[in-house]
């Protein structure tokens, strides 16, 4: 986790660890360290990919395109490169 408010002060969050204390085990990554983090590279490849050298006529088709994109895109992105990064 990032150390996000949301992501650790949330009663959600909290309650969920507290029920699953046994099994997990919470990972603090640094602050604005987005080289931690794989949904980082995935944004970074989605704007590359969607914004440069495109044009959208409206917000709408902006949408509708970003909506697909991420419905169909695979990244492959090894999510065990991250997690040994720590």
């Amino acid at each position: 986790m990032d150390k996000a408010s949301p992501h650790y002060k949330s009663k959600k969050v909290q309650k969920y660890f507290d029920n699953h204390k046994n099994t997990l085990i919470p990972i603090y990554l640094p602050t604005a360290s987005p080289e931690f983090m794989v949904m980082e590279k995935a944004w970074n490849i989605a704007k590359r990919d969607l914004l440069f050298l495109n044009y959208y006529s409206s917000f709408a088709d902006l949408k509708i395109e970003i909506s697909w994109y991420f419905r169909t895109k695979r990244f492959n992105l090894n999510m065990r490169n991250y997690l040994l990064k720590c």
